[in-house]
């Protein structure tokens, strides 16, 4: 999950719920407007909705050589487990 930039300057900031044991409850975005005291801490690395849409579609056209190489380890992983081998 981003810190997201929207185009008014407000951010929303990933946060999560969780129960007194830690299990996860929920995932949600909280909106921090320019003056709040944490905007500065968020900023820095926030993205707008146009980069993270630009990142994950370099990801996704970047990504063949990394899948075919993750396809040939599982299928060795898979050769090495099968009977006879």
């Amino acid at each position: 999950m981003y810190v997201i930039r929207l185009a008014d300057g407000t951010l929303r900031v990933p946060q999560s719920l969780t129960s007194h044991d830690g299990r996860l409850i929920g995932n949600a975005y909280v909106e921090v407007p320019p003056g709040d005291p944490e905007y500065d801490r968020w900023s820095a690395g926030a993205l707008t909705e146009e980069e993270i849409v630009e990142r994950q579609r370099r990801w996704q056209e970047e990504n063949d050589e990394l899948e075919q190489a993750f396809l040939e380890f599982k299928a060795e992983q898979e050769n090495q487990g099968a009977p006879g081998s």
